[in-house]
């Protein structure tokens, strides 16, 4: 919890405390006592003011709110020298007093359970700089809005080594989280209010601070979000990397995340999670569909070929390369011209992304490395085969099983197809490759989701490996991966099965 979240819990049990020891005889305790039941609600104030209000703290707001009252008769009584009249308790106040206990409990838990939680400290040695871009493709329509006219849209966020700076506060973890967070509720069929406390979430990045200067330029790597996700979904990772001399461009793909806000305040609300199945199955499944033969209907009127909306996601990656190469010439925020190595570039991305990821790989060779998790391949991808190094990091199927068993979905049919799918791609490349299976992950230990509520495990949404433990082991293959094959190191942890890391099924191919 925070500071004055776990202050405000503190002077509510102070006060609570307060009224179930009674008035004594004791004139200091008589003077001290209102001086306790006030704090609370004035550490209520205080936090409300000072970190913002959360649903969460509702029960710690009105147990302070209550105190008010009784702080007004417990001074007056106090000025009064009333405290000699009367040193036992009402009647009924052991009932108030138990009411209270459990309203405490019940305070001390909701910010607990849904806390506003931290990102662990970045192992590398550099600080992580953070800057976004509005990018507008003016040769594409957009696919998923109802005018045809309109052309496709990009928000990307750049993360990169920075030079510290201790008096630069901690950028947000989601830009206009309100909105964000609304939209993915819902598209999740939850409260839209549920994760409004994500707008309090900071990371370890700074905005617009100087690049790092020890390097001339640093490797580029790209990052594609799940589908009804947002940018920011793999802070986790994506700290972890920079922090290690890498920057990480990760691209908002309107359609498949959340909502993409633009700097207008305009924002693209993205398609369900079955709607996206729809249009994401048939590049991995036969599928039965009611698509006309002639390809896949969209929002806008047009149809995409192969009923896939794959390729389409694929082309953004093509087009942020593209940006990236005038970003080097000149940047508009004047930090990392000249400081991106673009011979040196890899893509990764989870579910959803991870399908683009491979598909982006198989178009565009400009990508040399491609790290793919948790995630099918397409049947483009499977036919043709990858000729750049690829990284799979995924789970077994029992693991995958024992995640429909706690909380549905991953119908056996698609359990096979991510299974063949995955193995059948690695099995086709041309080059290196390495299948990384982890059992106990589930689905959102590829995510930050994972790390959003202690009681993940225990709601079926992760698995029993840990969070931290998944996080831990996700960083040290994908760091060891690009290393390798972009950076040429030697990447130990690539030659075989870890003592750091027994749980992990790993495989490699060679040149």
């Amino acid at each position: 919890m925070r500071t004055w979240e776990s202050l405000l819990l503190l002077a509510d049990l102070m006060a609570l405390l307060t009224l179930s020891m009674g008035q004594t005889r004791g004139r200091h305790w008589t003077l001290y006592a209102p001086i306790m039941i006030w704090l609370a609600p004035a550490v209520a104030a205080t936090q409300w003011l000072a970190e913002g209000p959360r649903w969460q703290l509702l029960p710690a707001y009105a147990l302070a709110l209550l105190f008010v009252p009784i702080g007004w008769v417990r001074t007056a009584a106090s000025v009064a020298g009333l405290h000699q009249r009367e040193r036992r308790h009402p009647p009924g106040a052991a009932i108030l007093i138990a009411l209270g206990v459990l309203g405490l409990v019940i305070a001390a838990a909701l910010p607990m359970v849904a806390p506003v939680f931290r990102f662990a400290q970045p192992s590398g040695p550099y600080a992580i700089g953070t800057l976004t871009y509005h990018w507008v493709d003016d040769s594409r329509a957009e696919a998923f809005g109802a005018d045809p006219n309109e052309r496709r849209q990009l928000m990307v966020q750049v993360w990169y080594p920075a030079q510290a700076v201790p008096s630069v506060q901690r950028a947000a973890y989601i830009a206009s989280a309100d909105t964000v967070t609304a939209a993915f509720a819902r598209l999740q069929d939850k409260p839209t209010f549920l994760f409004g406390h994500f707008k309090y979430v900071t990371t370890h990045a700074l905005s617009s601070v100087a690049a790092a200067a020890d390097q001339p330029r640093y490797p580029v790597l790209l990052f594609l979000e799940g589908a009804t996700g947002f940018r920011q979904m793999n802070t986790f990772q994506v700290e972890h990397l920079v922090s290690h001399g890498y920057i990480v461009v990760a691209i908002d793909q309107p359609g498949a995340a959340a909502a993409v806000v633009f700097p207008d305040g305009r924002h693209a609300v993205g398609l369900t999670v079955p709607q996206l199945h729809a249009m994401v199955r048939p590049s991995y499944m036969a599928v039965q569909t009611n698509s006309p033969p002639t390809g896949l209907l969209l929002p806008n009127g047009s149809t995409l070929p192969d009923n896939s909306i794959i390729p389409y996601l694929a082309q953004d990656v093509s087009f942020t390369l593209d940006q990236l190469a005038a970003l080097n010439l000149a940047d508009p925020h004047g930090v990392l011209a000249g400081k991106l190595d673009l011979q040196r570039v890899g893509v990764f991305g989870a579910s959803l992304g991870g399908i683009v990821a491979g598909q982006a790989c198989h178009v565009d060779e400009r990508l040399r490395a491609c790290l793919m998790m948790d995630a099918p391949m397409s049947t483009d991808v499977v036919k043709a085969g990858l000729q750049q190094p690829g990284m799979w990091i995924t789970r077994d199927a029992a693991s995958m099983r024992l995640e429909r068993q706690r909380s549905g979905g991953w119908p056996e049919a698609e359990i096979e197809a991510h299974q063949a799918s995955m193995r059948a791609a690695y099995e086709g490349l041309s080059g290196a490759g390495h299948f990384v299976r982890v059992p106990g992950m589930f689905h959102s230990n590829f995510t930050d989701a994972a790390i959003w509520t202690p009681l993940a495990p225990w709601l079926g949404f992760a698995g029993p490996i840990g969070a931290q433990r998944a996080h831990d082991i996700v960083n040290a293959y994908s760091l060891a991966f690009f290393d390798r094959h972009l950076l040429g190191r030697s990447a130990t942890l690539l030659d075989g099965t870890s003592n750091i890391y027994p749980e992990v099924l790993f495989e490699s191919r060679r040149y």
